[in-house]
């Protein structure tokens, strides 16, 4: 994808971290919406198992709704069918599972088309084996290694989310096809098992995880990037400042993994990407709030609040 937004100017404020503030973000304008779906990027969503496959119907929504030009979800082949009705904008394909109901790294051919036609892939809302999401992971880096062009074997961007991150310390030394164009989006436990300790003091550790995976993280309101990449960006960490507690609700990830996911593929760097999403996934969070209530709101009511926090921040 081309058009990708150049870095913000970080100020000469203290503080390491960078405020992401709506007058940031509109000095960083997200690239220009293309005039059909194509140009605005494909997302392919892989994961959703037997029992969980509303998560990548969710990240999946967030992404078109982020903008996004087309969509692919790739879940647990007993779940296809009822996933391709909930949300018909999606292209749906049935992936291999064990007979619990976890999608396995076998059978992986039926979407190296969608991987090989993607700009973005999302790999984990959805998936409830450790072991099964290692050996998916590994089936595709191994494609990747093999010299393979295109979508997550080429170019595309990836964003490792839920179980695709847990797996991550025991395959570190397989991640050089991946490495700089990673996007990870940890909780704090997460974040603790990417470091192999407990999580010490979030704005520091996130830019570890950063440093360690080659990869821009968004945890809990802090976004980094690797240090000394070349990336347009003048800044290497930012912290969001809004966001309600009702965050804390049942498929709030999976919509920002969505989110960022969907900014990427219509052109934004991943750092942009990761700071506009976290942004608007916490204003989301706020608008709700105010107007439901700071609890009970649902995760998929987020993603319908972004189209119009996107048209406010672009005016």
């Amino acid at each position: 994808m081309s058009g990708r937004g150049d870095g913000p100017n970080p100020g000469s404020g203290g503080s390491r971290a960078v405020p992401v503030t709506p007058s940031l973000l509109r000095n960083w304008p997200l690239p220009p919406a293309g005039e059909d779906k194509y140009s605005r990027g494909t997302v392919l969503v892989i994961g959703g198992a037997r029992s969980t496959p509303g998560a990548a119907l969710l990240a999946g929504t967030a992404a078109l709704r982020a903008g996004a030009g087309k969509l692919m979800l790739a879940v647990a082949e007993s779940a296809a069918v009822q996933v391709a009705v909930a949300l018909p904008e999606a292209g749906v394909t049935g992936l291999a599972e064990t007979t619990e109901g976890s999608v396995s790294g076998s059978g992986l051919e039926r979407i190296f088309a969608d991987l090989d036609a993607a700009d973005v892939v999302l790999i984990g809302p959805g998936l409830d084996d450790m072991g099964h999401a290692e050996e998916l992971l590994r089936v595709l880096l191994a494609r990747a290694s093999g010299g393979a062009t295109g979508g997550a074997s080429g170019g595309a961007t990836i964003v490792l989310d839920a179980y695709a991150l847990g797996c991550l310390p025991r395959i570190e030394d397989e991640l050089r096809p991946w490495r700089g164009r990673l996007i990870l989006t940890p909780n704090p436990t997460e974040a603790g098992i990417l470091l192999g300790r407990e999580v010490d003091a979030l704005e520091s550790d996130v830019a570890v995880i950063a440093d360690k995976y080659q990869a821009v993280v968004s945890c809990q309101g802090f976004i980094a990037r690797p240090s000394g990449d070349d990336a347009p960006e003048d800044s290497e960490l930012w912290e969001i400042g809004t966001g309600y507690g009702g965050l804390g609700t049942s498929g709030s990830g999976d919509i920002l993994a969505g989110a960022i996911a969907g900014l990427s593929a219509r052109g934004a760097t991943a750092a942009q990407a990761a700071c506009w999403g976290s942004h608007l996934h916490a204003a989301a969070a706020d608008r709700l709030a105010s107007r439901l209530g700071p609890l009970g709101f649902l995760a998929r009511e987020l993603a319908d609040e972004l189209p119009a926090l996107m048209m406010e921040l672009d005016t």
